[in-house]
Formats: C-alpha cells, structure tokens, sequence
C-alpha cells in the first residue's frame, strides 16, 4: 500500500501541474484494464468515452494554460480544481489495491504540493529563457512523463 500512496502522491502532483492530464492519465489506465476501478466509485474512469472526454479537456488546457489570460493556479477556483483532480486520480490509484481514502488524501496533498512546486519552478524557468512559453513546455513534458510513469507502475 505504501507504493499506491507515493504513486497517489505523484498522480497528485501531475494535477498542480496540469489539471485534467491527472485524471486522464488514471482513465486510460482504467479502460486499458492497468486499475482496477469497477468495483468502486470510480468505475466511470474506466468507461470507454471517458478517456477521451479526460483527454479532449487536457489537451485543451495544455492550449489555454500557454494563453496570457489564463489565471494563476493559485487563485481560488484553478487551486481546488487542481486538488478535486489530483484527488480523484489519487483515488484511483489507492482504489487498486483497495485504498481508495488514503490515496484520495495523497493525491490531494500532492496536487497542493505540485501546485505551488510547479509555479515557483516555472516561475524560475521563465525567468532564465527570458519567457514563459519555454518553460510551460517543460512543465507540460514534465507532467506528462510523470503521469505515464505513475499508471505504468500502478
């Protein structure tokens, strides 16, 4: 259970990073048979439109994040976003070996933690091209190959 938590973590993480890769990340994992999810609350994810519908609204938030009104992860509304999807992709993580509370705390707490992590680092990124754009590919890179690795061990 204590490598479904770190992994919970992780999937976490990948949510204060981007929102919505987190989730589909975890529901391609579900339909692809990798979780185990239909005994739970969260047997949704494994349905065959969900991947797609999770990755149609990650793929649009890859685009929205690089435009210059997009607001700060640290408001209000974007930082529970980034917790309700860390969590629920925690969940399922946990929800693999019959832990779905515990890694539903753990991908909370590392969706806070990869929020405000992954804004300082993009901060500091930026700062060193001179940009942003540079720096939001990275963390994109960076989020999706955490969230491969993370299903792909679970």
């Amino acid at each position: 259970m204590t490598t479904a938590l770190i992994l919970a973590v992780l999937i976490g993480a990948v949510a204060g990073s981007r929102t919505l890769l987190a989730p589909a990340a975890v529901s391609w994992a579900a339909y692809g048979g990798w979780l185990d999810l239909s005994g739970s609350w969260l047997f949704f994810l494994g349905h065959p439109i969900s991947p797609w519908v999770f990755t149609a609204m990650a793929a649009a938030e890859l685009v929205t994040d690089k435009l210059p009104n997009t607001p700060s992860r640290k408001r209000p509304f974007p930082f529970a976003s980034r917790i309700v999807g860390g969590a629920i992709a925690g969940a399922a993580i946990g929800a693999n070996v019959g832990a779905w509370v515990p890694g539903l705390i753990a991908g909370g707490v590392g969706a806070v933690a990869g929020t405000l992590l992954g804004y300082a680092a993009r901060q500091r990124m930026a700062a060193a091209f001179g940009r942003d754009r540079p720096a939001a590919l990275i963390e994109d890179a960076v989020a999706l190959t955490i969230a491969l690795l993370v299903v792909a061990a679970a």
